[in-house]
């Protein structure tokens, strides 16, 4: 018997979850009074709930969905494999053809001499293979004490003990005694928040000077990576200014530290090529994948490593893994996965035609009297709600709380947008069509209206 197949009323199933699901960064009890919105089924860029009611998917999900919801040829392929190897590991001298064949594949996308893979089942258990990896190549290399990583403010990098210790969100920090020791951070390049009466080009010099500061700061024979998203996603869609990365990969060249790009949400296709450090012009020594590497369809993640500093690491027991570490099912969805999005073109169209189409669309979205700047990069982008625009300044109400007022007047007409702290951010499926653009951007014009009115009437719109 399929205990989904028939499900009770909106009401019973609201009452089912407040009673035993814990959601991820929720307040239980504020959900429960509020009640969860069941997302029953989804097809292409569409959401339908519970109750009927069609929603156009403006995150694709958790910025996962890339190739778009409902593509059976990911479900034949899980079947397929489950049918001839469901489960074996990779640990004691064997291997199996979904792992080997997937590796295989992300060496030849990936850039550079990134050809070497170590498999995990998320972005978070990646960027804590990473620690490790960093670790043991200094290690290996003779230079313990090369244990420190740099990361940013704001940045995040997963929710696992290691990956909000690399993330720079200090409310993650605030719960469970973190970041772990030997984890540093530098300010992030975030022009409109924090770049006070400097042009976007001195500011983004001004931070990725940053780095080299710290560097000395700490000890260079100390260092031993710096880890950063090539646009940072979870921290609201901020994209650096065009003078940051060329001085970034500079300092880290100059220092010999690792350079660990983070493109759990950049990677395949989302900022129009098929790495955002591509997109960004930078050569990393490891890669973090995964979301956009299944699109979601099933948990896989990776590290995608150097010949550099795969050839250290090939030279001692590296003794680390995970159970579901290259999973056949997961290798054999992200393979077919991966087969779409190329064979389709998918990632050739997100850079030549619905990107630059979003693009206009969502640019001019900064003529709204609400909306200070608008910022995007192939199929992900943001916009700061401001209440004067020319001085780019805060409200004075609580952060976050003109961003959550627009966030539920964007649910309640059917569009999924987020909201980090008072900046509204999209990252949609790479399959969205210009026709469904115009209708995500139909949906957030009359959210914006609608909040801005809200505003005016509960008098929120004074500067902090």
């Amino acid at each position: 018997m399929n205990v989904l197949a028939n499900y009770p009323p909106t009401d019973e199933l609201q009452a089912l979850d407040a009673a035993h699901h814990l959601h991820p960064f929720t307040h239980a009890n504020g959900l429960a009074a509020k009640g969860a919105r069941v997302i029953t089924s989804a097809k292409g860029v569409w959401l339908k709930d519970s109750d009927g009611e069609e929603i156009i998917d403006g995150m694709a999900g958790l910025w996962c969905v890339n190739i778009g919801y409902g593509r059976d040829e990911l479900a034949e392929a899980a079947a397929r494999q489950m049918k001839e190897l469901p489960y074996y590991n990779t640990f004691f001298q064997t291997t199996h053809v979904p792992a080997l064949m997937l590796a295989k594949k992300l060496a030849e996308l990936a850039p550079g001499d990134l050809n070497h893979v170590f498999f995990a089942s998320g972005g978070s258990d990646a960027n804590d293979t990473n620690i490790r990896l960093v670790r043991t190549y200094w290690a290996e290399k003779g230079q313990p004490e090369r244990d420190v990583i740099i990361s940013r403010w704001n940045a995040y990098h997963g929710s696992t003990i290691g990956g909000t210790s690399l993330g720079g969100m200090k409310g993650m920090h605030g719960q469970g005694s973190l970041p772990i020791p030997g984890i540093e951070f530098i300010d992030q390049p975030h022009w409109w928040a924090e770049g006070g009466d400097m042009t976007p080009a001195e500011f983004g010099l001004e931070r990725a000077r940053q780095l080299e500061e710290r560097i000395k700061e700490i000890g260079p024979e100390k260092v031993g990576a710096f880890i950063a998203e090539p646009i940072q996603g979870a921290g609201g869609v901020i994209v650096p200014p065009e003078t940051y990365w060329p001085e970034i990969q500079r300092i880290v060249k100059k220092y010999g530290i690792l350079l660990i790009a983070d493109e759990v949400i950049c990677g395949f296709g989302r900022t129009g090529n098929w790495f955002g450090s591509q997109t960004v012009g930078i050569e990393p020594d490891i890669m973090t994948v995964a979301k956009g590497l299944s699109s979601g369809y099933i948990p896989i993640g990776a590290s995608i490593i150097s010949d550099g500093v795969a050839d250290v690491l090939r030279e001692t027991e590296f003794n680390h893994g995970y159970t579901y570490s290259g999973h056949p099912v997961a290798c054999a969805v992200a393979l077919e996965n991966l087969r779409i999005l190329e064979e389709e073109g998918i990632v050739d169209n997100v850079r030549e035609v619905t990107a630059p189409y979003l693009r206009e669309k969502w640019e001019a979205l900064a003529d709204h009297p609400l909306v200070g700047e608008a910022k995007i990069v192939g199929m992900m982008a943001s916009i700061a709600l401001t209440p004067e625009k020319a001085s780019r300044a805060v409200f004075a109400a609580d952060a976050g709380t003109v961003g959550y007022i627009c966030r539920d007047r964007c649910f309640a007409n059917n569009i999924i947008m987020r909201s980090v702290g008072d900046r509204m951010i999209i990252s949609p499926p790479l399959s969205m069509t210009c026709d469904e653009i115009d209708i995500l951007i139909a949906r957030a014009r009359k959210s914006l209206d609608e909040c801005y009115e809200k505003l005016k009437v509960d008098d929120l719109l004074k500067a902090g």
